[in-house]
């Protein structure tokens, strides 16, 4: 597998868990058409079509492409976190119950994670 070179920031968050900013990543408040991808390995995570604006600073998806994203117990012990099931790459948090959509689920991401490819 080929992984992209990071910087020393997207290393901070996708390798060693961090978290960006809420309200400064680029893909906060994007919403062309299109697919976001891991930015460490490429692999496709989530359609722009399940994107919505959720208010609390970092993108949000109801719903990841099937098979790609695995849940796993945050070490905080209340979260949930999420990886890139292809490299391992940390994307942020789900979270459900909250009501914003229909599928009653949220996946909080770090812009800095993903790598938005237009629709052509």
């Amino acid at each position: 597998m080929k992984l992209n070179k990071l910087t020393p920031e997207e290393e901070r968050v996708i390798v060693h868990k961090g978290t960006e900013a809420p309200f400064r990543g680029e893909y906060d408040t994007k919403f062309d058409e299109g697919t976001y991808v891991c930015r460490r390995c490429e692999t496709p995570l989530y359609m722009s079509t399940s994107k919505f604006h959720s208010g609390c600073g970092w993108p949000s998806f109801d719903q990841e492409i099937e098979g790609v994203v695995t849940r796993i117990s945050d070490s905080d012990g209340m979260r949930t976190e999420i990886v890139c099931n292809t490299c391992n790459a940390h994307l942020g948090h789900v979270f459900t119950g909250e009501g914003y959509t229909d599928k009653n689920t949220r996946h909080c991401v770090n812009s800095i994670s993903l790598k938005f490819i237009p629709k052509k």
